[in-house]
Formats: C-alpha cells, sequence, structure tokens
C-alpha cells in the first residue's frame, strides 16, 4: 500500500496487464523511475482470470479490422504478429513460467451458416497472409470429437498461457527492474502540481512527470475513457481433470484452442493439467457500467453454459465442474482497444480490448507510452489510434441500446445469421456490440 508522498518520473496505474507492459517498456529506458498503483492486487481481474487465448490480433479478427481500417490493415497484421513475438521473447528471457503452448485456433461451425461464412472468408485471410486450412466435418472431429461438429477452420500462429502465472511473472520482472509496486492502492484523482501531476491515493500521493491510466473495464480517476468503454460480464466454467479415457472420448490431441462461428460463441481450452475451460456466449451489462465482485457469480448463466458444454459434449456426461467465475471485460463499440491524452499530453490512457488483450494489451501499452512521450511512431499514427470508436451514449439509451443489440444478435443466430434492421444499422455505422 502506498503511504507518504513519494517522486518519480511515471506513474502507471493500474497492475493488469496494460500497466504491466506500459512498466515493463518504459523501465527499458535507463534511468527511468516507475511507480505501478493497483486498487486491489496486480494482476485482479480479467488480466489473471480469462481464458488464456493469447492471439496475434490487435483488431478483434482479420474481418473487424478490414471493417474499420480497411487501408492499413496489412500493417495492424504485420504489427500484431511482432507484438505477439516480441511478447513471448520477453516472456522466455524473463525466464517466466506461464504454461505457454504454441498451438493453432479452431473456428468452429455448428451450424450451416457458419461454415457457409468460415468457407467464405478463405480468400480474404489469403489476401492477407493469412492461411487458415478449412477442416470438413469429419476431419474437424478426428481433432476434436463432437456430434455438433459441420467443419472449422485452422489457424496456426498464436499461443495460450495460464494468464495469472503471466501477471505474477511480469511483476516479479518488475520488481527485480527497481519498478515500486503498490497493491490496495486505489487512485482517487489527478491533478496538477504546478508543472508535474499529482496522484492522490487514500493513504499517499506520488508527483510525477508523466501518467499512464490502465484500469480497462474498471472505473478510473479519468472520465474520459467512460464515453468509449463499458464492462461487460463474461462467465466461465472450469471442470475437474479429464482421465485418459475421456480424454480418449474426445480427442484433442493437438491442444487447440477453440472458439464457435455464431454471434454468440464459446470458447474453451485444455488446461496444463488437462481441466477443460468453457466460457463465454452469455455476455451481461449492467446498468450504470456497475461493476462489482458480487457479480461474478451468476447461476443462470453458469447452468447456461454447463448445458452447452454437455450438449457439445455428450460423451463427457458426469464430468464435474470444480471452479465457476465471472469477471469484466472492457469492450468498446468497435471491439478494439482505444487510445486518449489528458492534462496537456502529460496524462494517456488505455482501454477496451473486448476479450483479446492477452495479446494485444502488451501494444495497447506500448502505443499509451509513446503518446505520453510525445514520440511520433508508426504505432502512434496509425488511424486505430488517431481516431477513438462511436461513443456509448449516456445511461439510460446506453442500457437499452446494449439490450436491443444483445437480443438481435440472438434473433440472428436463430435466423441462419441473418442480422436484421437494427444490426445492419450498426454495422452502417461500424458499432456493435460483442457476445
Amino acid at each position: 500500500m502506498l503511504q507518504g508522498t513519494i517522486d518519480t518520473d511515471l506513474v502507471v496505474v493500474g497492475g493488469g496487464f496494460s500497466g504491466l507492459w506500459a512498466a515493463i517498456h518504459a523501465s527499458e529506458t535507463p534511468g527511468r523511475t516507475i511507480v505501478v498503483l493497483e486498487a486491489e492486487r496486480v494482476g485482479h481481474g480479467a488480466s489473471s482470470r480469462n481464458g488464456g487465448f493469447c492471439e496475434a490480433s490487435l483488431t478483434h479478427g482479420l474481418r473487424n479490422g478490414l471493417a474499420h481500417w480497411p487501408d492499413e490493415i496489412d500493417t495492424l497484421v504485420r504489427l500484431g504478429v511482432e507484438n505477439l513475438d516480441e511478447l513471448l521473447q520477453t516472456v522466455e528471457e524473463e525466464g517466466i513460467d506461464a504454461g505457454i503452448e504454441r498451438t493453432a485456433t479452431l473456428s468452429i461451425a455448428t451450424e450451416p451458416w457458419q461454415l457457409d461464412e468460415l468457407r467464405g472468408g478463405i480468400d480474404v485471410y489469403e489476401r492477407h497472409g493469412e492461411k487458415p486450412e478449412l477442416l470438413d466435418a469429419a476431419a474437424t472431429r478426428a481433432r476434436l470429437d463432437s456430434p455438433t461438429y459441420l467443419g472449422a477452420t485452422r489457424s496456426d500462429g498464436d499461443a495460450l498461457v495460464d494468464p495469472a502465472r503471466l501477471t505474477w511473472g511480469l511483476a516479479d520482472a518488475l520488481e527485480r527492474r527497481g519498478v515500486a509496486l503498490h497493491d490496495d492502492s486505489a487512485v482517487i484523482a489527478i491533478d496538477e502540481d504546478g508543472s508535474r501531476l499529482r496522484v492522490r491515493t487514500s493513504n499517499g500521493t506520488v508527483r510525477a512527470d508523466r501518467v499512464i491510466v490502465a484500469t480497462n473495464a474498471y472505473r478510473g480517476p479519468i472520465k474520459q475513457p467512460r464515453r468509449y468503454v463499458i464492462p461487460v460480464w463474461d462467465y466461465v466454467l472450469m471442470t475437474e481433470p479429464l482421465s485418459d479415457p475421456q480424454l480418449g472420448e474426445i480427442g484433442w490431441s493437438g491442444r487447440e484452442g477453440v472458439s464457435d462461428a455464431g454471434n454468440q460463441f464459446h470458447y474453451y481450452r485444455l488446461t496444463e493439467d488437462n481441466r477443460i475451460l468453457w466460457g463465454g456466449y452469455d455476455a451481461i451489462y449492467h446498468f450504470g457500467n456497475k461493476v462489482d465482485d458480487a457479480l461474478g457469480q451468476r447461476r443462470a448463466s453458469h447452468e447456461m453454459l454447463a448445458e452447452h458444454f454437455f450438449a457439445t459434449f455428450p460423451q463427457l456426461d458426469g464430468l464435474r465442474f470444480t471452479h465457476r467465475w465471472g469477471g469484466p471485460i472492457g469492450t468498446t463499440s468497435r471491439f478494439t482497444a482505444t487510445w486518449g491524452t489528458s492534462h496537456g499530453g502529460r496524462l494517456s490512457w488505455v482501454a477496451g480490448y473486448t476479450g483479446l488483450g492477452v495479446g494485444a494489451s502488451r501494444f495497447g501499452a506500448r502505443v499509451a507510452l509513446d503518446l505520453v512521450d510525445g514520440l511520433d511512431a508508426e504505432r502512434t499514427s496509425l488511424s486505430m489510434v488517431r481516431r477513438r470508436p462511436f461513443p456509448f451514449p449516456p445511461e439510460p439509451l446506453r442500457w437499452a441500446a446494449v439490450e436491443a443489440t444483445r437480443r438481435a444478435i440472438v434473433r440472428a443466430d436463430r435466423r441462419g445469421g441473418r442480422r436484421g434492421p437494427w444490426l445492419g444499422l450498426l454495422d452502417r455505422f461500424g458499432i456493435g456490440f460483442d457476445s
């Protein structure tokens, strides 16, 4: 816990992935002093409790990137690949044991319209340097067996990680570099202090030249991000470890990360000890951007996830779920991170990865540091960085718009993917809400 008053060059507000990576990047400047302030414990929230999918995409998938930034998509793809490679290199150099597995990902079709979309997207991916493999039902079920599978695409280049161990490893690396980490130090205000900024907590103050705010889905000390980022609650189940015979029933020898191809989708993977992490599908927004730890348990969502699990893998009937949880994901109307500055450029912020922040948060943090340092770099010149997403309306319109979109997504999946007038209108404006 921060106590008293201290001086430093840079304060990072938030001890999740974005904050930790920002401090890692900043520590590469010799002599720079850095303080990280975290309201709970380092890694609290989605950074340590996500599904562990560490993907190269910075744009929430190629199609979403093409919809928003067609002129710079090839640059964004390249930067995403470089970012993931550098992330994994840092983890190796720092000796971080994050249970990393370099494996493929499967996007599974369980409805005919989803299979049609997967087939139609192959050429698009190939034009931009990606080479997904289209699998028919038999080939898909040979990799992972479910009676619901009609086909899939298989893509290489991503990774699976244990996110909690990654956050702890990054924190250890920062302490070795002399960065001060303060848990239980929620920032209540940031204001001017002459030529510097004053970052205040309940028990202490830090005076700094520069500040990066990286609180993502959580309410931070500045108002600007609240227009563009909302917290959406995602729910997860974890099974007991599968026995060898149970693994034999479903296959999965390639240990791919998996997601459905629908608008509402599940994501799932094997952990190191052969549990199945199964989450997604039911994204919940609470009025007023409400974030409360009590919302992490939602019986209706967890029961629905369990029902879907056994519909997908009936051969695992009787398998027990040993853990269940939920948490807020910061999302924007374009499903990707957004950035901003204030206090004459001495403060920058980043938020809104929409569930793909394990890898993209490293890039987001690098951009936030470039912005607060006033650097003119390839990253900061991107339209993705310079132009913010369409803002969410104020309440009560915010809640009403999200609920209308959620219902429209459900209808679209039930109608063979036909998006309907409401989703069509949102598409024309380049905005949306992701399950």
